[in-house]
């Protein structure tokens, strides 16, 4: 236990003041932003960095996937539209449409010509994954198409602006407080969208939730690759690199399957690793421990591929993401929590409004249930442990986002509260943006809740 002290209480200026304010200026807060905006909202976008993108752009998560059901695109709207304007400038990479094969073992050179860019479906059983609709991005690419987008819908952007305090007066969110190197400031909204990630906003304005942790990673690039050497390295000497890939892996101390993948960028690969368990999002002690410690790991592993691995000899780093990538801190328990078998069965929702993989999120999922005018969009939305590591990828959590900024309207535009959003008109919005709510179940979801 700590010693405490009391901070006397200090006035916010009142800066702004919007019809809906978004928290988060990651995936699921970009999306909800624009959803908002282009739905005739006034919008601000509240963000501690100094840039838009979060997991994706500063945590240098620069894979786009889960977003597919064989080869049923699930996921569209704002996010295919993001990946389409980043291919515009050469910043993105996706599978040639004749190379998504249901089985990679009839195609094996499609594998290996997409393999290493991670555009495959890791979620099936057997290897080759199939190669599936996905995208690999360069992170600035990703930044730069979201102030593209901010631009041309108009909405406010207030950067380095660390969320502080939940304005809530009888039950109902009236705005919030942030931090600023100009003091505290206070940002008024008539919805107020939680994209924060670790439910900062909603837990701050005593929304139930849970806590739990699963992997943190300090995610970096490198530079002076010569991937294709390091690829015929692998394909044609498959002994000589699985005893060397092997050694890699135990430098690392735990990463997925492939530690290293490409980028638009020639000669630059990623690295999502290492992986490192039972340190928490919430704590200082353990966000730091794990820069350090990331960092070390990194750097053993650097000195190995330097000197053991074709295509790495001339290798260096480039960066390491300013963000460090957690996956999981808090989670809202809203008005439903989506458990693990509502994920693995697909179960199907009446109110359903967005897609995952081939898993349905109902709008419930979004909704504190002692808050009003509280929208929560983003992997901490409510859902048990389980369910998150199976349902929080970025292309989902944009679904949810863009969803989110159609109710914030829908509830507006009908003079009612975000908890009494016509679903119907939530789902029909969707569709009319290009997205897929869900409302239409796909064959393989394996049963119906039905309409109350």
């Amino acid at each position: 236990m700590h010693a405490t002290i009391h901070i006397p209480q200090r006035p916010a200026t009142i800066v702004d003041r919007s019809d809906v304010v978004v928290v988060g200026g990651g995936p699921a807060g970009i999306s909800a932003a624009i959803s908002a905006a282009r739905n005739g909202a006034s919008v601000t976008l509240i963000e501690r960095y100094p840039y838009l993108g979060g997991l994706a752009a500063g945590g240098m998560v620069l894979v786009l996937d889960d977003m597919v059901n064989g080869l049923e695109i699930t996921v569209q709207g704002i996010c295919t539209e993001m990946i389409e304007r980043m291919r515009s400038k050469n910043l993105c990479v996706v599978p040639d449409e004749n190379d998504r094969q249901i089985d990679q073992r009839d195609l094996p050179e499609s594998w290996r010509r997409w393999a290493r860019w991670g555009l495959f479906d890791f979620h099936t059983p057997t290897a080759p994954h199939p190669i599936c609709y996905a995208a690999a991005f360069d992170p600035d690419g990703f930044k730069q198409v979201a102030y593209d987008i901010f631009s041309e819908c108009r909405i406010k952007l207030r950067t380095h602006s660390w969320f502080s305090s939940a304005i809530v007066e009888d039950g109902v969110i009236k705005g919030v407080v942030c931090q600023t190197k100009s003091g505290l400031e206070a940002i008024m909204a008539g919805v107020v969208i939680d994209a924060t990630g670790d439910l900062d906003v909603a837990a701050n304005a005593g929304a139930s939730h849970i806590e739990d942790t699963f992997i943190l990673t300090t995610v970096s690039r490198w530079g002076g690759v010569d991937t294709e050497a390091a690829e015929r390295f692998e394909f044609e000497e498959p002994e000589a690199f699985k005893a060397l890939d092997h050694e890699a892996k135990r430098l690392i101390g735990g990463c997925w399957s492939y530690w290293w993948l490409k980028t638009p960028l020639p000669g630059v690969i990623w690295l999502n690793c290492p992986h490192m368990p039972k340190l928490s999002g919430l704590k200082v002690e353990d966000l730091a421990a794990a820069e350090v410690e990331g960092r070390a790991r990194m750097g053993r592993l650097m000195e190995f591929a330097r000197a053991k691995l074709p295509g790495f000899e001339d290798a260096y780093v480039v960066d390491f993401a300013p963000q460090t990538g957690v996956r999981q801190t808090r989670m809202l328990q809203g008005e439903y929590v989506v458990t693990k078998d509502d994920v693995m069965s697909r179960r199907h929702f009446a109110d359903t409004i967005c897609r995952g993989r081939d898993y349905y999120t109902p709008y419930r999922a979004m909704l504190p249930k002692e808050v009003d005018q509280l929208l929560v969009a983003g992997r901490h939305y409510s859902a048990t442990p389980q369910a998150q590591k199976s349902s929080r990828e970025i292309p989902p959590c944009m679904a949810m986002g863009e969803a989110a900024g159609i109710a914030a309207t829908v509830a507006l535009n009908a003079g009612t509260t975000v908890r009494k959003a016509d679903i119907k008109s939530i789902q029909k919005q969707m569709r009319a943006q290009g997205a897929d709510p869900g409302d239409t179940p796909s064959a393989n979801a394996s049963y119906l809740e039905a309409a109350e």
